[in-house]
């Protein structure tokens, strides 16, 4: 017997914040777009944008409203950094709070190191999409992956106005 329920393949954006990496040279976006591929999903884009509000916030509204992706991840900018604007340009353009998903990959992180509690990730809505802020080294965006991977396909569908 199958079981009958099936959740969606969710679709992904993939933006990394950083005035140093070039498409080239983002391995934490590469990693993270092999990740959504190993599970068969699809990253609608990925590219690279400056530690500038207004470039993050409009790579953002692009993901969301002209791509249509479920779930936007960003690399980078979420540090202590005055150049670290990344959270701030994610309320710039979101207007809801899903506290939990940051909560559970600092929570996930600080079991490695220490140094995640200076983390200042979000994890916010604006209609059927959710940006995830996740860290810019390859290393730490692969375990904060693994944190919350295996709730990103029910988040879409929740998204979607599917019951719980």
């Amino acid at each position: 017997m199958t079981d009958a329920y099936c959740e969606p393949s969710p679709t992904f954006a993939i933006i990394t914040c950083s005035d140093t990496r070039t498409i080239e040279t983002d391995t934490a976006g590469a990693a993270l777009e092999a990740l959504i591929a190993e599970r068969g999903w699809t990253c609608l884009e990925r590219v690279v944008v400056e530690d500038e509000r207004p470039f993050i916030s409009g790579a953002l509204l692009n993901a969301i409203q002209n791509l249509h992706a479920d779930i936007v991840l960003t690399c980078g900018g979420s540090g202590l950094s005055p150049r670290d604007v990344t959270p701030e340009a994610t309320r710039d353009v979101c207007t809801r709070d899903v506290p939990g998903i940051a909560e559970a990959m600092r929570a996930h992180s600080m079991a490695i190191t220490p140094r995640a509690m200076l983390s200042r990730a979000v994890c916010m809505q604006r209609d059927g999409s959710i940006v995830i802020n996740l860290p810019g080294s390859e290393k730490a965006a692969r375990e904060n992956w693994e944190a919350i991977v295996d709730v990103l396909p029910h988040a879409a569908l929740m998204m979607q106005g599917a019951g719980h």
